[in-house]
């Protein structure tokens, strides 16, 4: 007869190894506390590589690797493409890996086929979350130099007709923040709520 540790540790869900992007692990978390993702053991690569796109396939390739080492055979990455231009397709795809479905966090945040259909009236928006939205200083300003040579706002901008902050919290500190960064960009400002999107079916579903 099947003793009850046995039992307990049959019902339960094997453990997934999730390597995210630093920039989401608040959500992440959020989305696991609230669901009852206690099998999720999260890993965190550095959420500047979201302004350095060709740094994420590599450092993904050695986390899973190091995940692999230590015993981990359920992995899961808790990316999009994130400008990788596919190579991160071929890489879960080398790997035996999946990832979180779309082109980037804009997109799963907002439900990627809400934001497919939204895109011809959102081709010109430059887009928040909250993560960008706690960080727009040094994840925008600082590194385009824009800090130090304000005049070269209109340059990277000038294409840009609308800033759009995607909340995954209702909280109008963030909110303030959103708005004051259109306001430094030169761009409207539009506010929509998303909640988690898409990335709370990728994280029950991996």
């Amino acid at each position: 007869m099947e003793n009850a540790t046995a039992a307990r540790e049959r019902a339960q869900p094997k453990k997934v190894h999730v390597i995210g992007c630093g920039a989401i692990a608040r959500e992440i978390l959020a989305v696991c506390e609230s669901n009852g993702l206690d099998h999720i053991d999260l890993n965190c690569l550095p959420a500047i590589w979201h302004n350095t796109p060709e740094k994420i396939v590599p450092g993904l390739r050695e986390a899973i690797a190091r995940a692999r080492a230590e015993g981990f055979e359920r992995i899961f990455i808790a990316y999009a493409d994130c400008g990788t231009g596919g190579l991160l397709d071929r890489l879960c795809e080398e790997e035996d890996v999946k990832r979180i479905p779309g082109p980037h966090c804009y997109s799963f945040f907002a439900g990627n086929a809400d934001f497919a259909k939204r895109w011809d009236d959102d081709i010109s928006a430059f887009f928040l979350t909250d993560f960008l939205a706690r960080q727009f200083e040094a994840f925008v300003i600082e590194p385009l130099g824009l800090d130090r040579h304000p005049e070269l706002r209109d340059m990277y901008f000038g294409h840009y007709r609308k800033l759009v902050y995607l909340s995954q919290v209702e909280d109008e500190a963030l909110q303030e923040k959103a708005r004051r960064a259109a306001e430094a960009l030169g761009l409207e400002y539009e506010y929509r709520y998303t909640g988690y999107g898409d990335l709370t079916r990728s994280l029950i579903e991996a």
